[in-house]
C-alpha cells in the first residue's frame, strides 16, 4: 500500500504476502519511485532505471528552471514566431487546451506570468501590486496560445506569456514510464509515484484484484489519513498548499492560484482525483483545488471516469464517484 506521505511503507505490502523491488531517484524537485512486486520479471531493477531515465529526459524537456529545455525556448521564442514542438509534448499541450476548456478555466498552464508576479516562481511568496498583478493577468491563459495541428507548432499571441508544466508535468512523466515499462520490459504489475502525489497504478498487486491501496495524507500533516483509494490501471492526482504559501493580513495564501482572477485559492484543504492518466488526475485534481467542493460535484458529475475526493478548510470531506475510496 503507498502511503501518500513521506515514501513507500514496506511492511504494508510485506502484510498481504509479498515484497516489491523498489527503485528511486530524485528528479523535477521530488523523489520519484518505481516499485515492481519481487518476482513477476527477471530484470525488475533494469527496468525501473529504464523508466527513471525517461523521466530525468523528460525533465530536461519539460522545466522552466533550464535555458536549455524545450520548454524555455518555447516560452522565449513563441511570442516573436511559431515554434515546433515535438510530436509528445505536442500532444499534452493539446490536453491541456482541453482542460482548461473542460474546467471553464479553473486548471491552465499558461499560468507562467501571474506565477512570477506572486514570487512563488522562486519561491518567495509575496502579494503583487494591483497594477503588477493586471499586467500579469494580462499575459495569462490558454486562450492566448495558438496550436497549430497541421504545422505542429505553437504560437503566442500575448508578450510575456510563459507556459508552466509544474501541475501536469509528474503525472505525464509517470504515463510516458508507465508505458514504456509495458511496451519495453513486458511489466504486467508495478506501482510508480512522483513526489506520492502522483500515483501511477499497473495492473494489480499479487493477490488483491481490487489494485494497488493507496492511503490519502490528511493535510493537516499528522497520522491521520483520509481513507484508502484501489487503484487499478489507473492514475491519482493530490492537490494542496501544504508546503508553499505565506501569511498576509491574517490569511494563508499558497502558491495554488487560481487562474482565473490570479488570486491564491482559498477554501479547499486537498483535493485528490483518480483518472484514467496520472497527468488527467493531476489536472483535474488542481481545477478541484480551484473549483472547490460544489464546483468539483458539478465537474465531476459529469464525467464518470473520475472519482475524487475534497476537503475543504472546515476539514470537511465530500467523496465524488469514489467507487474505489474506502474512507476511514
Amino acid at each position: 500500500m503507498l502511503e501518500l506521505l513521506d515514501s513507500l511503507e514496506p511492511a504494508s505490502v510485506e502484510a498481504v504476502g509479498y515484497h516489491l523491488v523498489r527503485v528511486s531517484r530524485r528528479a523535477m524537485a521530488t523523489t520519484f519511485e518505481v516499485a515492481i512486486p519481487q518476482g513477476s520479471h527477471p530484470q525488475a531493477i533494469a527496468a525501473a532505471e529504464d523508466a527513471l531515465d525517461l523521466i530525468d529526459e523528460l525533465e530536461d524537456q519539460m522545466t522552466v528552471f533550464r535555458e536549455a529545455s524545450e520548454m524555455s525556448r518555447i516560452n522565449e521564442t513563441a511570442a516573436k514566431q511559431p515554434f515546433g514542438v515535438e510530436v509528445n509534448l505536442f500532444e499534452l499541450f493539446q490536453r491541456c487546451a482541453a482542460w482548461t476548456r473542460e474546467t471553464d478555466g479553473a486548471f491552465d498552464i499558461a499560468t507562467g506570468a501571474v506565477t512570477k508576479a506572486w514570487g512563488f516562481f522562486r519561491r518567495e511568496g509575496a502579494v503583487p501590486t494591483p497594477r503588477a498583478l493586471n499586467e500579469a493577468m494580462a499575459r495569462t491563459g490558454m486562450r492566448h496560445v495558438i496550436l497549430n495541428a497541421a504545422n505542429q507548432t505553437i504560437k503566442y499571441r500575448a508578450p510575456g506569456l510563459e507556459l508552466n508544466l509544474g501541475a501536469v508535468g509528474k503525472g505525464y512523466a509517470l504515463d510516458r514510464a508507465g508505458e514504456l515499462l509495458r511496451s519495453r520490459w513486458g511489466i504486467r504489475s508495478a506501482l510508480l509515484h512522483g513526489g506520492t502525489s502522483s500515483v501511477l497504478a499497473i495492473n494489480h498487486p499479487p493477490g488483491e484484484p481490487r489494485g494497488w491501496g493507496v492511503r490519502l495524507r490528511h493535510p493537516s500533516g499528522n497520522e491521520k489519513s483520509l481513507g484508502t483509494v484501489y487503484l487499478r490501471d489507473r492514475g491519482l492526482g493530490t492537490s494542496a498548499a501544504t508546503f508553499q504559501f505565506f501569511e498576509y493580513n491574517g490569511r494563508k495564501l499558497g502558491h495554488l492560484l487560481d487562474p482565473r482572477i490570479g488570486w491564491p485559492v482559498e477554501g479547499t484543504a486537498s483535493a485528490t482525483v483518480a483518472a484514467p492518466t496520472a497527468a488527467e488526475a493531476d489536472a483535474m485534481s488542481t481545477a478541484l483545488f480551484v473549483l472547490g467542493a460544489t464546483g468539483a460535484e458539478r465537474l465531476t458529475r459529469t464525467r464518470p471516469h473520475l472519482s475524487a475526493v475534497v476537503l475543504d478548510n472546515e476539514l470537511r470531506t465530500w467523496n465524488l464517484n469514489a467507487h474505489s475510496y474506502s474512507p476511514d
